[in-house]
């Protein structure tokens, strides 16, 4: 793993921030794309294990959420804003949580263990595949653009910042979005759809990634002074998601307890890479 790292941090080195930053969310969207393919191997998968891999998900985030950019974003803000350090870190969080609440309320999705009547959004006559594909890529929106923020962060060499801390985000973020192709991929499958069209849409659910990497990137490294809000909104808009959509869709079976330790196991592993290597 640490050969791993430093091997990744000497490429992030020779691209720069925002080539990297386009390069680790491919990498997250490709393991997005390898979970997906499962399903050309089976049509369902057992529930307990499911919803196990769901909790790990929310894990990962809400841990990437503190240690990856609410701490970071603390530390600069406080270099910055002496006194008022506070204002932009709550600021940024809170506007990252009512970016998300504002797509949510407005985007046609459907969360993965819903039934159709629950569809969320406007109301529409959209497919149940397409719902569900939104609903992971909205969940999938954050997620890039904190890799491609801290790339830019990384890039201006500021104190407490380190390539490695991007690197761990993503191979967090890549190593949680495995069971997410699964759960876009399986469900439809289990529909009726092909095999190639139940991969084409789980894979697609995280293609916004790289879009979103590139635009962190590009936004941190030409405005500086943004830096605190931008950690904080990403902060802010991966909380909503894992409060609002993963955890509900872990509770909605007897597996429950399955889930919460799943999540547990997701936390510690993202805080480990993230303190330890990061």
């Amino acid at each position: 793993m640490l050969f791993m790292i430093d091997y990744l941090q000497e490429l992030a080195t020779t691209l720069g921030p925002v080539k990297s930053a386009l390069v680790a969310t491919l990498f997250t969207w490709f393991m997005t794309a390898l979970g997906a393919s499962v399903v050309f191997f089976f049509k369902q998968i057992n529930r307990a294990v499911f919803d196990t891999m769901l909790g790990f998900t929310g894990g990962v985030m809400m841990a990437a959420a503190f240690w990856s950019l609410l701490a970071p974003s603390l530390d600069y803000a406080k270099d910055m804003y002496e006194d008022f350090f506070w204002l932009p870190i709550a600021a940024g969080f809170l506007l990252g949580g009512l970016f998300i609440f504002l797509i949510d309320r407005f985007l046609p999705h459907l969360h993965i263990n819903f039934g159709k009547s629950e569809t969320e959004g406007i109301q529409t006559g959209w497919h149940k595949s397409t719902l569900l594909l939104l609903a992971i890529t909205l969940h999938n929106i954050p997620e890039g653009l904190a890799i491609g923020i801290l790339f830019g962060k990384a890039a201006m060499g500021m104190d407490g910042t380190s390539l490695a801390a991007a690197v761990a985000l993503t191979i967090g973020i890549g190593i949680q979005n495995f069971p997410e192709g699964m759960a876009v991929s399986i469900p439809i499958r289990r529909s009726g759809a092909s095999r190639f069209k139940s991969f084409w849409f789980g894979q697609l659910s995280a293609t916004v990634e790289p879009i979103a990497g590139v635009i962190g990137a590009i936004a941190v490294l030409y405005m500086t002074n943004i830096l605190p809000y931008a950690l904080s909104f990403a902060a802010g808009a991966m909380i909503y998601v894992v409060v609002e959509e993963v955890i509900p869709e872990t509770q909605r079976d007897k597996y429950t307890d399955l889930a919460v330790l799943g999540f547990m196991l997701g936390f510690a592993l993202m805080m480990v890479l993230d303190t330890a290597l990061g």
